[in-house]
């Protein structure tokens, strides 16, 4: 925002309100009772008049219009956000990985794209991987198995990988490769509506 001389002094910058909530992984398989957690920490941050909100997990945007449905404050959808980004940037072919939800259940599927989705043998190194690094358990090694699927995909023609788990955002930071860091998505959105709200 200070790129965009948006913000000249601390009175500039937008209250933002963090409510971290206390709620089951979603790797595996999703319960209903398993969104309880969110629904009621949205509640929270919908009392509060925020003007909109945010949402820093890819997965459960596969449950955003039910989510929606439960608070009058605009709930940012991120689906929507990496669709316009991939069509904006013209890009044709790309892996997704992420959570075993987010692609069986097709979260960034769109006709636009050939999204190419990884083997059910890859979702599950993926899913350990995930778990083990939030557990920091040898980092290292889970950084190292993700980034070996991802290489192999490029030998097949594919131009992006789409980081569609906030942990493999930080595994994959440092990485040369071409990729679509979801998160970053995330923060342009919000920046541009706050820019909206100042013109």
């Amino acid at each position: 925002m200070q790129e965009k001389f948006l913000i000249n002094t601390n009175k500039d910058f937008p209250q933002i309100i963090i409510n971290s909530i206390n709620a089951p992984e979603l790797v595996g398989e999703i319960t209903s009772e398993d969104l309880i957690p969110y629904i009621d920490g949205l509640k929270e941050l919908d009392g509060l008049n925020c003007d909109f909100i945010i949402m820093v997990c890819n997965t459960i945007h596969l449950y955003h219009k039910e989510l929606q449905s439960k608070i009058k404050t605009s709930l940012l959808d991120l689906r929507e956000e990496v669709k316009n980004y991939l069509i904006k940037n013209k890009i044709k072919s790309a892996l997704i990985i992420g959570t075993k939800s987010t692609i069986k259940q097709g979260l960034y599927r769109n006709e636009e794209i050939a999204l190419i989705e990884p083997s059910d043998e890859e979702i599950d190194i993926f899913s350990d991987a995930i778990i083990n690094f939030n557990k920091g358990f040898k980092r290292d090694k889970q950084i190292v198995k993700t980034k070996e699927i991802c290489n192999s995909y490029f030998s097949k023609g594919i131009e992006t990988i789409i980081l569609g788990c906030t942990e493999f955002a930080l595994m994959l930071q440092n990485e040369s490769f071409p990729k679509v860091n979801t998160l970053d998505i995330l923060l342009d959105s919000v920046v541009e509506r706050f820019e909206r709200r100042l013109h």
